[in-house]
């Protein structure tokens, strides 16, 4: 049995804004963003503070999969309801943290603000842009890996909680908001991560989560 159609053009019109809205941001507001954060905010602690809510994640994760697994294999359990959104949310953030990965090498964006190795960035030298398959950590702006993670949380959070949704969604602003707060990313790169680590949640709960 297909999609039914309104469920199908809602689906169509996620993945269309996406480009359609990062090119947008990319074009008209990142480079404004960017200097008015630099200029204004100087990094204030507390928005770095909000960057770190995800450095948990990804270790959460691996041990939730490697817990799961053990049980399945020694105590030979089968996830309910509770357990397949565990599984989603865990391998919804590792995956999403992959994708990106290979999404950064490709489009090979600079900074907003140099980092290391006197990266070439905006804030810096007036460099602005893409230099697809250029590599290297000067050149890996894009998509925001942060809000990639969030993002896959959020919406695993989104389709299997509902009663907590606005925990995902207001831990995924806080993130975003801490990013472009100290400058650590452009706008458009925060819009990207959040189609990324969203698309992933989706689709790691249509994938485990069936039953």
């Amino acid at each position: 049995m297909g999609n039914p159609p309104n469920k199908t053009l809602r689906a169509w019109i996620a993945v269309l804004s996406c480009p359609l809205l990062v090119y947008l941001t990319v074009v008209l507001v990142d480079r404004a963003a960017s200097t008015w954060a630099h200029d204004h905010l100087h990094r204030p602690p507390v928005m770095d503070m909000l960057t770190h809510i995800v450095d948990p994640l990804r270790a959460l994760s691996a041990i939730a999969l490697a817990a799961v697994g053990a049980a399945a294999l020694f105590r030979g359990w089968r996830p309910g309801a509770h357990g397949r959104t565990l599984i989603a949310a865990s391998l919804a953030i590792l995956v999403s943290v992959g994708i990106k990965e290979l999404l950064k090498d490709f489009f090979g964006r600079t900074w907003p603000e140099t980092w290391t190795n006197n990266n070439p960035s905006w804030i810096g030298d007036h460099v602005f842009g893409f230099h697809l398959l250029h590599g290297g950590v000067g050149w890996e702006s894009f998509p925001s890996g942060h809000t990639t993670q969030m993002a896959a949380l959020a919406a695993v959070i989104w389709l299997r909680v509902p009663r907590i949704r606005w925990l995902g969604v207001a831990l995924c602003a806080l993130v975003a908001l801490g990013l472009w707060g100290s400058d650590y990313h452009y706008v458009g790169d925060i819009v990207a991560g959040a189609y990324l680590g969203a698309s992933c949640g989706v689709g790691m709960v249509a994938l485990v989560c069936r039953a």
